[in-house]
């Protein structure tokens, strides 16, 4: 991927945050996920203790809290789900405001919303300080299989030559004056995303044999060597360390 190549959730700053190698904010953040869903759903007050750890995450890298609350709304078809649970899960009832909720319905309801928030959250984060391109060569160096970067980084680029290539497209229907207002103008879309298929299909071949030309045998060659030493593995374990101590406290409590 081009050096410049920068996505839309990466908040630019030179925060130590920022900073830090990306294999080390990828593991600093796996860790935390998995600290946080190791957690018993009953210890309420350690989510909120994960929360404020993210907080002052969010505090030192400048990511502002609107911007992060903002991104958050990724998560809404799952928190209607968890809405749903106290309804349609069965065992113990309670009535609250008149309604029959299953008590085992509202633990799994809140279970979700807690573990499944603070897991977008941290992910937010880890995307508003690292660029794309720096987290695959966190990925390339936390000794993920190379094909799957591979795949991953080509995904990334041409994602965005695809629907450069739909955008053009669109414009050229809206020039012959052309708009879908119904079901009888399906057939033009049809025949679109058929045109979009067969243009990044020749257009993939293209770059292939052209890659293959300049020497590519299936292993793309490391421009960039990211190093991290222990001061900054210290630096980032900061976050998930904090979390593994309030989840133990969690099960002691």
């Amino acid at each position: 991927m081009g050096a410049g190549h920068t996505h839309k959730l990466y908040v630019h700053g030179h925060s130590p945050v920022h900073a830090l190698p990306p294999h080390c904010k990828l593991a600093a953040a796996f860790a935390f996920v998995l600290v946080v869903v190791s957690t018993p759903r009953e210890a309420m007050w350690a989510f909120g203790a994960y929360a404020v750890l993210l907080a002052g995450v969010a505090a030192v890298a400048r990511v502002p809290a609107g911007l992060l609350l903002r991104r958050l709304l990724i998560e809404v078809p799952f928190v209607a789900f968890a809405v749903l649970m106290p309804f349609v899960a069965e065992g113990e009832r309670t009535e609250f405001l008149g309604l029959s909720l299953s008590v085992s319905g509202l633990w799994g309801a809140w279970n979700v919303l807690a573990k499944g928030t603070l897991g977008v959250a941290a992910s937010v984060l880890l995307a508003s300080t690292t660029e794309l391109r720096e987290l695959l060569l966190g990925l390339q160096r936390l000794k993920l299989p190379p094909l799957l970067v591979q795949i991953a980084s080509f995904m990334i680029r041409y994602g965005d030559v695809v629907t450069d290539e739909l955008r053009r497209m669109s414009v050229a229907r809206r020039s012959r004056g052309f708009e879908a207002r119904g079901i009888r103008h399906w057939g033009v879309l049809a025949k679109t995303a058929g045109a979009l298929f067969i243009r990044s299909y020749e257009r993939g071949e293209r770059v292939y044999l052209a890659m293959v030309s300049r020497g590519y045998a299936g292993a793309m060659p490391a421009i960039d060597e990211v190093t991290a030493g222990r001061a900054q593995w210290a630096y980032a374990a900061v976050l998930p360390v904090s979390a593994l101590a309030v989840c133990l406290m969690g099960w002691i409590s």
